[in-house]
């Protein structure tokens, strides 16, 4: 068997947040496909038993449910980490969204995200580095175009989110290059994502997922900036749909 029928990332363990659905699933799948072992992270259980499925046939997986904005949640995965010996990949692919006015968005609704977007995969990284640092790891920040700029009404609370998670991204490159560890943001378009489906209900517009960016678009993206020699560094990509939607 050479080293492509083994799968390039054959050996490795990858953490995935957000596997549930949309992104997340297509970048744990894609990753199991190169035989990684892939810990998949998320809150809906009947949609984390999908990947799970999509994932058995090609490499080990380890699912965990939990809610990432609660730090005693962390336990699990970091005692099946502990067992396993390392951790080669992190990649943070939750993440929620609230859009509305400046003058009438609710305060609660800023406060979770943040939580979510921002507070959940720093403390995450923050407890995995010392792993990562082990296997001269790589993260990966599944940010927005909403990180690059904020052009657009209705989302000052969620950009602003996106914005500290590109801050967190660009720091942590700095100061963990140095240990080998390389580090990547991943500005997004529109994807057809059920995040995005709701999004389109809520600003009362017709759902097209053709014409956005796939899930799978985004994966493969990622995860051949992944596997680039360990001489080369990909900081950021930024991907948007070929046909940009009104």
């Amino acid at each position: 068997m050479n080293s492509r029928e083994a799968g390039r990332l054959a050996g490795r363990v990858a953490v995935v947040t957000g596997a549930s659905g949309g992104i997340g699933r297509a970048l744990a799948v894609g990753l199991s496909r190169e035989h990684a072992h892939v810990c998949a992270i998320g809150r809906n259980p009947a949609a984390l038993a999908e990947t799970v499925a999509a994932i058995r046939p090609f490499s080990e997986v380890s699912d965990l449910r939990m809610d990432l904005t609660e730090e005693q949640a962390f336990q699990p995965l970091l005692q099946l980490l502990e067992r396993l010996g390392r951790v080669d990949i992190l990649i943070h692919s939750a993440g929620v969204i609230h859009q509305g006015l400046t003058e009438r968005a609710d305060v609660k609704d800023l406060d979770l995200q943040f939580a979510a977007n921002v507070r959940a995969p720093y403390v995450l990284t923050q407890r995995l580095l010392p792993l990562l640092t082990v296997a001269r790891g790589q993260v990966v920040f599944i940010n927005s175009s909403a990180g690059l700029a904020a052009k657009r009404p209705e989302v000052a609370q969620y950009a602003a989110t996106k914005h500290a998670l590109r801050a967190i991204a660009d720091s942590l490159r700095e100061e963990v290059n140095p240990r080998g560890i390389r580090v990547i943001s991943v500005y997004l378009g529109r994807t057809a994502t059920p995040m995005q489906k709701a999004l389109y209900k809520q600003e009362g517009k017709a759902y097209s997922p053709e014409g956005l960016l796939q899930p799978e678009d985004v994966a493969s993206t990622v995860i051949h900036a992944l596997m680039l020699p360990a001489t080369a560094e990909v900081t950021d990509i930024s991907i948007r749909p070929m046909h940009r939607p009104d």
